[in-house]
């Protein structure tokens, strides 16, 4: 046995990027992209399409120079998936909401070589432009404004456009020889983390852990082939969890949109038959808000993330008829790592109980070795009752390389101990399922007892008046720290209920000290530019309220 050796026919190097070839030879004739009522592709013609783009992008750039990419989720956001790194570049995506400072930052720290933008963020592009110093080199931009209601700027009227994105693939040969990574261990995204500032953390995968992540995820949400996927994730995010290589795994059809609101997803869904969707919980909230009378027409299957959605909203959804799967990842581990796997003895119990239990991150996915949740100070498991905190860590084929020029976060993070320290903070349930109690900054430590304030936020949304609900810590003098909620309500909610009645719906579902003792109404809660509510922008209100004196003086409310 030890003779036997890997060889150049068993040593291929895994990438996602193969998956294309595949789709045009099996799914060939069947469509790969539609997107308004222009544009509808097909695999065939996508991967023609890429071909010819990979081609182009080769003139211009050498291998493992960084791509970048400023677009909503168009078409050609989906092709650049797939052509820059064919070509040899490393794909860079960035947050269109974003300013310009920030995509600037980017812009510098990636040495982006070359820059192709949707016209309506051509702006924002050559504001970060004109902050670049003057002995840095700015990119050259290839404008997208293919299949689009708008006319586009004239290329000859803006000094940086190089030229179009139509006009490249045009151009590009569609027998072009695309470039295979020489090790899948090689680079081929660069992401960067939500929430960038002048400290950027860029994070590095490899064609590896994205092949691995793009796989695992349709094996663990099931997902068949010719499924027709609706683009309401942006691409932009973690390469929207790996999905742009996943559909093409499975010769699906992706539903291509700029923007979108419940009415639009909505007759998305009745057009074209959606099978499968990713959303925020904000956008599952925004959903199952939504007023509509009729059913869908079939079941959608919505795969979420991020913070736990809270029991009620998961039933409001599932009442209309979207099947929701609960998952946990990062920028870091390139999509769902973790994920509620359901038993099917489950079935059998109640609906707020199943509700429960569906809200749990889970267990590590197929693809990854291991996920625990462990004390930060000595490293060992805590204890698997449901009630002790730890941090959450992971290891596996998906993790990701390390910060882009950043070694001491890199080993911070990526610990000699063979785990990723994730900063999240959970518990570990009897039957191996974890579950996200918080991020380690947002666990409010009020008389000594760690409350956890998504279980406080899962409450406040089982009220029938209230639409979104976060809950911070507000400094107290008494206590270290009280819980305090910010809440946005129903539009069409009359009466409109007071503090002193959402303190109190609280009181009769928690605990003394984890019920809020602070209640500040909002009219919409503030945002990330992924969707996600701007705790650190929260805690600051909170902080600007002030401390609270005592205890017994600790209930202050305001509107804001």
């Amino acid at each position: 046995m030890e003779q036997l050796k890997p060889s150049p026919a068993n040593l291929c190097p895994q990438t996602p990027l193969d998956f294309l070839d595949r789709a045009a030879t099996v799914y060939g004739d069947c469509p790969s992209i539609i997107y308004n009522s222009t544009t509808t592709f097909t695999w065939s013609q996508t991967h023609r399409r890429c071909l010819q783009l990979a081609s182009s992008i080769s003139t211009f750039v050498k291998k493992s120079q960084v791509v970048s990419v400023v677009s909503p989720n168009t078409p050609a956001m989906y092709e650049l998936h797939f052509a820059v790194p064919m070509s040899g570049a490393i794909l860079n995506n960035i947050n269109t909401r974003l300013d310009a400072h920030a995509v600037s930052v980017i812009l510098q720290h990636s040495e982006s070589k070359l820059v192709f933008v949707d016209f309506l963020s051509l702006s924002l592009v050559l504001q970060a432009l004109s902050l670049f110093p003057s002995q840095i080199p700015t990119p050259p931009l290839v404008l997208i404004n293919h299949h689009t209601q708008q006319d586009p700027p004239e290329t000859s009227t803006v000094d940086p456009i190089l030229d179009t994105y139509d006009n490249l693939v045009a151009k590009g040969d569609p027998g072009f020889v695309w470039v295979r990574p020489a090790s899948e261990w090689d680079p081929m995204v660069l992401n960067y983390t939500s929430g960038t500032t002048s400290a950027p953390k860029g994070v590095v995968h490899c064609h590896r852990a994205l092949f691995v992540v793009s796989l695992t995820s349709i094996i663990d949400w099931s997902v068949p082939t010719n499924c027709v996927y609706l683009w309401t994730l942006p691409m932009f995010h973690a390469n929207g969890w790996c999905f742009p290589w996943s559909v093409a795994a499975m010769g699906g059809t992706n539903i291509c949109l700029r923007k979108f609101d419940g009415p639009i997803i909505y007759d998305l869904i009745r057009k074209h038959s959606v099978t499968h969707m990713c959303a925020a919980p904000v956008v599952i909230n925004m959903l199952a808000n939504s007023p509509r009378s009729d059913p869908l027409p079939n079941p959608v299957c919505i795969l979420t993330g991020g913070a736990p959605p809270p029991s009620s909203v998961l039933l409001r959804a599932e009442s209309l008829g979207f099947v929701v799967s609960h998952g946990y990842g990062l920028t870091e581990t390139a999509g769902v790592v973790v994920s509620c796997a359901w038993k099917p003895h489950w079935n059998k119990f109640p609906v707020m109980e199943k509700a429960r239990l569906k809200a749990r991150q889970g267990v590590r996915t197929l693809g990854m070795t291991e996920a625990d949740v462990v004390d930060p100070e000595s490293g060992l498991s805590v204890k698997r009752n449901g009630s002790d905190f730890g941090e959450i860590v992971i290891r596996g084929m998906c993790v990701m390389l390390g910060y882009f020029k950043d070694p001491e976060t890199t080993s911070r993070t990526l610990k000699n101990n063979g785990w990723f320290y994730t900063g999240d903070v959970g518990v570990m349930h009897p039957d191996g399922y974890l579950e996200i109690k918080d991020r380690s900054k947002d666990v409010i430590i009020t008389g000594g007892e760690n409350l956890s304030s998504v279980e406080v936020e899962s409450v406040l949304y089982t009220n029938p008046a209230v639409n979104e609900a976060a809950v911070v810590a507000r400094p107290d003098e008494f206590w270290g720290e009280t819980p305090c909620a910010f809440v946005s309500l129903k539009a069409d909610v009359r009466p409109r209920p007071t503090e002193k009645e959402i303190m109190e719906y609280c009181r009769g579902k928690l605990p003394s000290f984890m019920v809020p003792k602070t209640v500040v109404f909002k009219e919409e809660l503030p945002k990330t530019s992924t969707g996600k509510i701007q705790k650190s922008v929260l805690r600051e209100i909170a902080k600007r309220i002030g401390s609270t004196a005592s205890s017994s003086s600790s209930m202050s409310i305001s509107r804001l």
